[in-house]
């Protein structure tokens, strides 16, 4: 697979505070994983939408990470709100994660997470195109 990453999303990794980076660098680490473990994808674009890392797929849906200093104590993975994506994770990890709204699965820095639902949730997230007609995006 080949990971295209724009030089501006180091500069975002490198400016978190430094009680914040070792959590956002291990989602980062997290999204790249498991986009190197979905069979048939071969294109993965790390860039900046609105200051955030994003992640891009031809047949996915933008993934976003970041911290904001509004909310010191949580980090977050974003997703686009006119997508089923949050709605299904709501409904299949509803007793495990976090959300905000429909856009967004919520972190407490404080907390460790449930690595294989966040990879669950990222594969659904980088292969949505492919998945949505099916009920649950095929969980």
């Amino acid at each position: 697979m080949q990971i295209v990453s724009h030089p501006k999303v180091t500069q975002v990794f490198n400016n978190y505070p430094e009680h914040v980076k070792p959590k956002m660098d291990k989602l980062r680490c997290l999204v790249l994983q498991t986009a190197s473990e979905i069979k048939d994808l071969k294109h993965l674009e790390e860039t900046l939408k609105w200051g955030e890392p994003s992640y891009l797929t031809k047949n996915g849906s933008t993934l976003r990470i970041d911290w904001k200093p509004k909310t010191p104590n949580q980090y977050a993975m974003y997703f686009q709100c006119t997508t089923q994506l949050v709605s299904t994770f709501k409904i299949l990890y509803k007793n495990t994660l976090t959300f905000q709204a429909n856009r967004a699965i919520i972190f407490n820095l404080n907390s460790t997470f449930p690595e294989l639902e966040i990879k669950q949730c990222i594969t659904l997230a980088l292969t949505y195109h492919k998945v949505k007609h099916i009920p649950l995006l095929g969980m």
